[in-house]
């Protein structure tokens, strides 16, 4: 099972960056077997409109199951619903932090957008 997380740095102990579709990066952590790589969503960043949409175009392409985040908007929780892969939302301060609540079940199932869209 993988799982992607909103990342600012390129590591574990990085900070949960809290925007989804603006996020820095993408770190996709296999539950199976402990390993992460990183998906850079840079091109995201300075994006005018549609940041959330693409941002959820990537995630569905990264093969993941679930996405954990601070916040994710109506357009990309849409996507990212329709796909099959399931937001759990946290105020987590790092990946790390935010994996191990997702590993402890200490994160819940988002069944909506939890803030409007073109959020900053």
């Amino acid at each position: 099972m993988k799982i992607a997380f909103t990342a600012s740095g390129d590591d574990l102990s990085a900070p949960l960056d809290p925007r989804f579709g603006r996020a820095a990066k993408f770190l996709v952590y296999d539950l199976d077997n402990g390993t992460f790589e990183l998906a850079d969503n840079s091109q995201n960043l300075n994006a005018a409109q549609g940041a959330g949409i693409q941002a959820a175009q990537q995630i569905c392409r990264l093969g993941v199951d679930g996405l954990v985040t601070a916040h994710c908007g109506p357009k990309a929780f849409r996507v990212l619903s329709a796909a099959g892969i399931k937001v759990y939302n946290t105020d987590a301060a790092t990946v790390a932090e935010a994996l191990e609540r997702f590993r402890s079940g200490g994160l819940k199932e988002a069944s909506f957008a939890d803030v409007e869209g073109h959020w900053a």
